[in-house]
């Protein structure tokens, strides 16, 4: 029971850490409204850290010198901090919004950017933490 309350504990901080960090690149970034800059920025920023996770979670023997249990590393950061972090629902909403204005070809390059440069900057985290662990 103790192991499960801990793990709540780890999504819960991570959760509200990541919200908190969402908010203000929001606030940062949203400048120009018909550019959803600050989402934009949140989902790749947020890829970028999961991929950087996705490569210590595979080389778990750096959580064994540091000392950290893998399971709560990846509950606090990718579960937790990525997960409110990064938004799917923000990116629909958008895009709705995008669409409801009929600008096609930014809603769509909207899009594409998001998904393909999410995936780009998920494989740069992960091959950057690779290089830099070796």
């Amino acid at each position: 029971m103790r192991i499960i309350a801990l793990s709540y504990f780890f999504v819960a901080v991570g959760g509200a850490l990541g919200a908190m960090a969402r908010f203000g690149l929001n606030v940062f970034l949203q400048r120009d409204i018909s550019v959803p800059w600050g989402t934009l920025s949140a989902n790749l920023l947020g890829c970028l850290v999961m991929g950087v996770i996705a490569q210590l979670v595979a080389t778990s023997a750096w959580f064994n010198e540091a000392g950290i249990v893998p399971d709560q590393y990846r509950l606090l950061f990718a579960i937790g901090f990525c997960g409110s972090f990064t938004t799917l629902s923000a990116l629909v909403m958008e895009l709705h919004t995008m669409l409801q204005r009929n600008e096609i070809l930014n809603s769509f390059s909207y899009l594409m950017v998001t998904m393909l440069g999410g995936f780009a900057c998920f494989y740069l985290g992960f091959i950057l933490t690779r290089a830099l662990r070796m």
